[in-house]
């Protein structure tokens, strides 16, 4: 079964017009989160591309960017929703098709001249 075939399609969420991508149906699932995971990291691998650092965005970033991590054995950086960092930040606001929303990072996680993987 395909790794898109594994993922929820929810209409109308959060709003209506929105096709919200779910992939609690594709992570519960332990051959489709493995077939996900080890095709991302095959990719990585075997690519010519070379970066220091994974970076993942709250929540979904974190789950699929922490098991990448692990796989390829590179550290990684949460990028999370406003407040929710303890020490100093940078932040981005960003927008939605139903809204806008901000995240932040913590100002020491990256240094300058680093290559990371989003």
């Amino acid at each position: 079964m395909p790794i898109k075939s594994r993922i929820r399609t929810v209409p109308d969420y959060p709003k209506k017009g929105i096709m919200f991508r779910d992939i609690t149906t594709l992570i519960k699932d332990p051959v489709g989160f493995r077939l996900v995971i080890d095709s991302l990291t095959q990719r990585y691998m075997t690519k010519d591309l070379s970066f220091d650092t994974i970076v993942g965005i709250e929540a979904r970033g974190f789950i699929i960017g922490g098991a990448l991590s692990y796989t390829l054995g590179k550290g990684f950086v949460p990028i999370r929703k406003a407040g929710k960092l303890p020490s100093d930040v940078e932040e981005q606001v960003y927008d939605l098709e139903y809204g806008s929303d901000k995240i932040e990072i913590h100002r020491d996680a990256l240094t300058k001249g680093e290559k990371i993987l989003l």
